[in-house]
């Protein structure tokens, strides 16, 4: 009776300790370093400088192509903080193309002209859209550029049309607890990104429905206070040498990032509750264009020596190369501050290969934050490419009793 007790006291200390730790799954940790590159063995040996997280997801197909998963971690901690960049575009979007849904009745879908008003100081009004085929800006012309190229000024017009606190409830509500989204992507204060412009959608040069300015009164918990680096510059480009602060920025931890396009891949897998109201065209949509290369795109059109094909496929960056025609990446990477994160689902149709990776990379060796000088193209997209190639290797090589039919 004596040892069982014991027994259970040592699990009971090593799950309350753990709870507090980073989750790791040795096994893939031994596999990344026995298989990777230099580089990615070094990054691996140097959690703190790099303060690196990696989701591998194993996806298992039933004798019904029904999809098992099962996540494997690298350092993951959603207590760690870093700058999420880019990656909440893809739950702006989300909400974006949910709450459009919910206008159906008004006569609106995501194609409907949307003209944005300035209604705030510091907001910009939109009339016009030169990237569209028909020259106007609407919730899905927004979301192409989101995908396309992570066009900074789309995602603030989306933030602009669900409002700061519409945004976060929503995702309150569906569970992502740890999840803010304070800011658009432009010189404003807090205050400022509180209020949201007014907005008219129109048809056939008539307005059909205004949507008011808004006051966003969500109340965030701001008292855990982030601090990173050792100096940055400010908005004025004056050195600041003290840490930057990060306590109100938006904050998207790994894991519900990967969840969250996970509910978007497979919306079936997870519960009610967790996924966005979206229909199937809506999926296909996302799908076509999260994706699709810039050099696919004529409205809008880019210049692909600046937007080259993986120019948002971090697992592809490092080199400028193009994935295969076989394989498809649907993901959306963000890039901010030295930090660097990805969540991807990968399909290879000539190989019967499918899985889901998520990984987050921070490269500031100067620790000096603003000052453009990150090693992104020395360390971090390697990083990515190397990380990605060992997993692929490794999926190419497992045997599979059922394979995928990307029914989806």
């Amino acid at each position: 009776m004596i040892y069982y007790r014991i027994v259970f006291f040592f699990f009971l200390l090593c799950h309350i300790s753990a709870k507090g730790q980073a989750k790791n799954d040795p096994w893939l940790k031994e596999i990344l370093e026995k298989k990777g590159s230099p580089l990615l063995q070094h990054v691996l040996s140097n959690p703190d400088s790099f303060q690196y997280q990696v989701i591998y997801t194993r996806i298992n197909r039933d004798k019904h192509n029904k999809p098992h998963f099962r996540n494997y971690y690298v350092n993951v901690d959603r207590n760690r903080y870093f700058n999420p960049a880019s990656t909440v575009k893809l739950p702006t979007a989300l909400a974006a193309l949910e709450k459009i849904n919910k206008l159906r009745k008004q006569g609106i879908d995501k194609n409907t002209t949307m003209l944005t008003d300035s209604s705030y100081e510091g907001e910009t009004s939109i009339a016009t859209d030169t990237s569209s085929a028909n020259g106007l800006p609407s919730v899905a012309q927004y979301i192409k550029k989101i995908f396309l190229v992570s066009d900074n000024d789309a995602y603030n017009r989306l933030y602009e049309f669900v409002g700061q606190e519409q945004l976060n409830r929503t995702l309150q509500k569906k569970g992502y607890k740890d999840v803010r989204i304070t800011r658009r992507f432009v010189p404003m204060n807090e205050e400022e990104n509180r209020h949201t412009n007014a907005i008219r959608f129109m048809k056939e040069g008539n307005i059909i429905y205004e949507q008011p300015a808004a006051y966003s009164q969500y109340h965030f918990d701001f008292s855990k206070k982030i601090n990173i680096g050792k100096g940055h510059y400010n908005w004025k480009d004056s050195l600041i040498q003290e840490p930057m602060d990060f306590t109100t920025h938006n904050n998207l931890p790994l894991e519900d990032l990967q969840q969250m396009l996970r509910s978007v891949m497979f919306p079936q897998s997870l519960p009610r509750k967790k996924r966005f109201n979206l229909g199937q065209e809506d999926l296909a949509f996302l799908y076509q264009y999260m994706s699709a290369y810039p050099s696919e795109s004529h409205f809008p059109t880019y210049d692909t020596t600046e937007y080259f094909d993986s120019y948002t496929k971090f697992f592809y960056k490092a080199g400028r190369q193009k994935p295969p025609p076989y394989i498809h990446i649907y993901n959306k990477p963000g890039w901010s501050y030295g930090f660097l994160t990805d969540a991807a689902y990968v399909t290879d149709s000539r190989n019967g290969i499918e899985f889901m990776l998520s990984a987050v990379i921070y490269v500031n060796r100067d620790g000096i934050l603003n000052d453009d000088k990150y090693e992104y193209t020395e360390v971090g997209y390697p990083f990515f490419k190397d990380l990605y190639e060992v997993i692929y290797n490794m999926e190419k090589e497992r045997k599979r009793k059922y394979v995928p039919t990307f029914s989806h």
